[in-house]
C-alpha cells in the first residue's frame, strides 16, 4: 500500500518545489504535476508531487493523520491501569 501526504507549495524553482509538511520543509519534484502553482496543496509520494488537491481536502487529510498519530502514541503506552489508587 502506498501513502501520499498533502503538502503546501512554498516556493518553485523550475521543476522543483519546496513544500511544508507538518512544519518541516522538503524539496520535491513537480515533474508528475506540472500544473501545480505556488500556494497549491499537492499529494507527495516518494519525493514527487503526484496530484494537486484543494485546500479543504488537504487540511482534512492532515487532520486525520494527526488523529492517527495521537491514537498510535496513546496505544504505545499500553492499556489504562485498572489498579485503584
Amino acid at each position: 500500500m502506498c501513502v501520499a501526504v498533502p503538502a503546501k507549495i512554498k516556493s518553485i524553482d523550475g521543476e522543483m518545489a519546496e513544500v511544508e509538511i507538518g512544519g518541516i520543509s522538503q524539496k520535491i519534484s513537480l515533474l508528475l504535476a506540472p500544473e501545480a502553482k505556488l500556494g497549491d496543496y499537492v499529494l507527495i509520494h516518494a519525493g514527487f508531487a503526484i496530484h494537486v488537491v484543494d485546500e479543504e481536502e488537504a487540511l482534512e487529510t492532515l487532520k486525520l493523520f494527526e488523529e492517527l498519530a495521537e491514537h498510535d502514541s496513546s496505544a504505545a503506552h499500553g492499556p489504562p491501569s485498572t489498579e485503584g489508587g
